[in-house]
């Protein structure tokens, strides 16, 4: 038998699902699709500039860091954290002009992404709560209250 999850544990019939955060899933993929352009960017300054293994290792380090932030970006630090990531990204054109242009498009990106996804979470926390005032007023037919 599978071990539950606390939610699978807590949940009782009737309860309404969790809603999720727009602004969560949209930072979160900026900084995925961020990772997967320094790693690219670091095999390309390996062969670029001598085959130094340096660039390597703070490639990969810096692509962790951008995959770890995704967990924390629901956090009260998590868009800071984007933030010193996205700049160090901008930092990036010491090495390789070509990616202050990129930096400055996933910064960007990024605060595309923290903007419209908290506009969206704001109006669908709003609609629910409209539903929620509808539901109480209109009650289902066959119900009791």
């Amino acid at each position: 038998m599978a071990k539950l999850t606390r939610a699978q544990r807590e949940w009782r019939p009737g309860m309404p699902k969790k809603q999720r955060s727009t602004r969560a899933l949209f930072a979160s993929t900026v900084l995925a699709l961020e990772a997967f352009v320094v790693l690219f960017a670091g095999l390309g300054l390996f062969g670029l500039h001598g085959k130094n293994p340096l660039y390597l290792v703070v490639t990969v380090v810096l692509a962790a860091l951008f995959i770890g932030t995704c967990a924390i970006v629901t956090r009260k630090a998590g868009p800071a954290v984007g933030w010193v990531l996205q700049l160090l990204l901008v930092a990036g054109g010491f090495w390789e002009p070509l990616m202050i242009f990129v930096g400055v498009l996933f910064a960007i990106a990024w605060w595309y992404a923290l903007n419209a996804g908290g506009r969206i979470d704001r109006e669908n926390r709003a609609r629910a709560r409209q539903q929620a005032a509808w539901d109480a007023e209109h009650p289902e037919p066959g119900t009791v209250d």
